[in-house]
């Protein structure tokens, strides 16, 4: 039978058939949920772009008062509340957020090495533009796509997506990783059973490392690099990005098709099958032809 009759028979089965349900792949690292994100900061004091903020939870994405700063602070630079060329000053930052020296030190340094300011003698702090920014960020894509450029965000990782993925599988194929192969094959059937029991959770992790293994399996150290751009769009909720933010067996009959196609050293059909996958996203069917069949 092949993977995509086993899938589809899968996707009817109830939570006693064996697979993994809910929970069962949390040993893999994943972003937080949209509910550990903090909304947008409103500064109390007389500097009104610069609203001071609650602490997050403790651990909230693992990350600590350090993570935390670096994650409001870029949060805020991405929207625009902080603009290009705005000075940042350390010490007003610690007294606002009432966080140490240290942790304001080390987090701008974060935005500093992701493009997002710039330190220089004499002159301080600043916001840069976003011709500065590292787009490729997986935390800058994120930010982006909560913000108020959340549809070019999205529609740019889904047209990047087309241009690494179909290489992927069309270099994946035939590769000979029986492991690989047969963790692709898991993760489809994962798919499958997670959208009989409606678990959106784990259909999407399931989802996440399908396309994860399969740049893996590629074989093409540059591509690898890209796929921080593939996490981040599997990762963003809130949009149609992936093709698979609304789980449904046509979305699994794609991956299915993959895997088969991968199995078989069918490097056509793999790539055939992936760019059917991404088609499935309205803007890039505004801006790419669908595929032909062969």
């Amino acid at each position: 039978m092949s993977t995509l009759a086993h899938t589809m028979m899968t996707a009817a089965r109830s939570a006693d058939s064996g697979l993994a349900g809910p929970g069962e792949l949390d040993r893999y690292p994943y972003a937080g949920s949209p509910a550990d994100r903090v909304g947008a900061p409103v500064w109390d004091g007389p500097d009104q772009d610069l609203g001071r903020v609650g602490r997050r939870p403790a651990g909230s994405r693992g990350r600590g008062l350090h993570g935390q700063l670096v994650q409001q602070l870029g949060q805020m630079i991405v929207s625009g509340d902080l603009g290009a060329d705005r000075p940042l000053v350390p010490e007003e930052i610690g007294q606002r957020f009432e966080v140490s020296r240290t942790v304001v030190r080390e987090s701008l340094r974060v935005l500093e090495a992701k493009g997002l300011v710039s330190a220089r003698p004499n002159v301080g702090t600043r916001v840069r533009p976003v011709s500065d920014w590292n787009l490729l960020d997986p935390d800058i894509i994120e930010w982006r796509a909560f913000g108020p450029q959340r549809d070019d965000q999205r529609r740019e990782l889904s047209e990047m997506r087309w241009t690494i993925e179909p290489l992927a599988a069309r270099l994946a194929a035939g590769h000979g990783r029986e492991d690989v192969q047969q963790r692709l094959v898991d993760m489809v059937e994962i798919m499958g059973h997670a959208l009989g029991q409606g678990d959106s959770i784990t259909f999407s992790r399931a989802d996440a490392e399908f396309h994860s293994l399969l740049i893996q399996l590629a074989g093409n150290r540059m591509l690898e690099h890209l796929s921080g751009i593939v996490s981040a769009a599997l990762q963003v909720s809130g949009g149609p990005v992936t093709g698979c933010d609304r789980p449904n067996e046509t979305a699994i009959a794609h991956h299915a098709r993959i895997a088969d196609a991968l199995a078989a050293g069918d490097s056509s059909g793999a790539e055939t099958a992936m760019r059917q996958l991404l088609m499935v996203h309205p803007e890039v069917d505004r801006v790419v032809p669908a595929p032909r069949e062969h």
